[in-house]
């Protein structure tokens, strides 16, 4: 049995698919180049960086500088111990280095972040 002239596949293209491109500037060259768009760039990305740790810092420094107004407001946790140790002893001593640990490392996560969708948003210009 012989195909059927009218099952033939058929190439469609467009008239103007021998056209010139425009070549592509990759912004990753704008970055590497220096140029005005690549500094806008750079900036975004250290703006961005710069208030997260800001705020990281910020947070950090409202919990360990509120403890001891904790203390000073609420008298009856100084009279609270805590393994043989007054509770601000003990808070001071050993509880603040996880917070600071929990907080450097959802700083890290979060300017991973930031950078990931930076590599995104340049990759895809």
């Amino acid at each position: 049995m012989s195909p059927d002239p009218r099952d033939r596949r058929v190439t469609v293209t467009s008239p103007r698919a021998a056209a010139t491109r425009r070549p592509r500037y990759p912004a990753t060259r704008e970055i590497d180049e220096q140029t005005r768009l690549g500094e806008v760039y750079m900036r975004s990305l250290l703006r961005t960086q710069f208030r997260l740790a800001l705020f990281v810092c910020t947070v950090l420094a409202c919990v360990i500088g509120g403890l001891p107004l904790l203390f000073l407001l609420i008298p009856e946790l100084r009279e609270v111990h805590l393994l043989g140790l007054p509770l601000p002893w003990a808070v001071l001593a050993g509880l603040i280095y996880p917070a600071f640990v929990i907080g450097a490392w959802l700083y890290v996560r979060q300017a991973e972040r930031n950078e990931r969708s930076f590599a995104e948003l340049v990759e895809r210009r």
